[in-house]
């Protein structure tokens, strides 16, 4: 079984930068550049196409930015110019298509989950609603007198 496009992390030209390391978090662990994008809030693959589209050192600039608003680790926040500028080399000469997001944007997501949410709440509505009226018929079918005659009440002769 193969992954749905939006859980493969896919191949594209950023990955080397993408999975360049910053440096080790204060608990050890290393920190890469795609994990640091994503705790800020940024789009990994967008912000390397971003930066790819920049004179390198227009990008180490402001990415060196970006990674002095990360808590500290193995690094201090004057070394982010330093940083930075060495993981942009890893960044191609032009940006590349980005791998193509599913829903296009954030919002768009958010608004498709609603839409599937309303979706499965109308499904699943029309469902009891059917059953519902199913239950009525067999209910009035099974429980009715049959013996009785349109028009006639209970207790009144046929004969005369």
């Amino acid at each position: 079984m193969t992954l749905r496009p939006e859980y493969s992390l896919g191949h594209s030209e950023y990955n080397a930068f993408l999975f360049a390391a910053v440096g080790q978090e204060k608990v050890g662990l290393p920190l890469s550049v795609l994990t640091a994008l994503t705790r800020l809030g940024f789009d990994p693959w967008r912000e390397a196409a971003r930066l790819a589209d920049l004179p390198r050192e227009t990008a180490a600039r402001v990415f060196a930015v970006t990674i002095a608003m990360l808590p500290e680790g193995d690094w201090n926040s004057s070394d982010s110019e330093t940083i930075a500028a060495r993981l942009v080399n890893w960044l191609p000469e032009r940006s590349a298509a980005a791998i193509p997001s599913v829903g296009g944007s954030r919002a768009a997501g958010v608004a498709r989950a609603a839409s599937q949410m309303v979706q499965s709440r109308a499904t699943m509505w029309l469902t009891w609603s059917l059953l519902s009226v199913a239950l009525l018929l067999l209910g009035l079918y099974f429980f009715s007198d049959h013996d009785i005659d349109v028009g006639r009440g209970p207790g009144v002769s046929t004969q005369q």
